[in-house]
């Protein structure tokens, strides 16, 4: 079964989870052509393995503690914090605390499309 994404013009709820953080999952909010938007639940000490999109990304923290990290430094970000990556660039996430985040990211399309 497909998950419902958020209609044009539809409001999106993304204030933090608070107490009921633990018990939610990440899930695409919204995919449009250029964009896909994705509310990312990390428990803490979860850890996304080094991956790398063709387009950029926007990693906004909503609350708790995120570490990202590229090639050998590592990035925190706090919540209310976010950083913005260019395609390409190798990157892991790590969760510090039990966080929440929106994962912006800009989709490649091939120029034949």
């Amino acid at each position: 079964m497909a998950i419902p994404h958020a209609l044009p013009a539809q409001a999106i709820d993304v204030q933090p989870f608070g107490p009921r953080l633990a018990g939610e999952k990440s899930v695409a909010l919204f995919k449009s052509d250029d964009l896909e938007v994705i509310r990312m639940v990390l428990p803490a000490g979860k850890r996304m393995p080094e991956h790398s999109v063709a387009g950029g990304i926007v990693l906004h923290c909503i609350e708790g503690r995120l570490q990202v990290e590229i090639d050998d430094t590592a990035h925190a970000l706090a919540a209310g914090q976010l950083l913005h990556l260019p395609g390409n660039v190798a990157h892991a996430v790590c969760a510090l605390e039990d966080s929440s985040a929106l994962l912006t990211l800009v989709v490649r399309r091939n120029d034949a499309d």
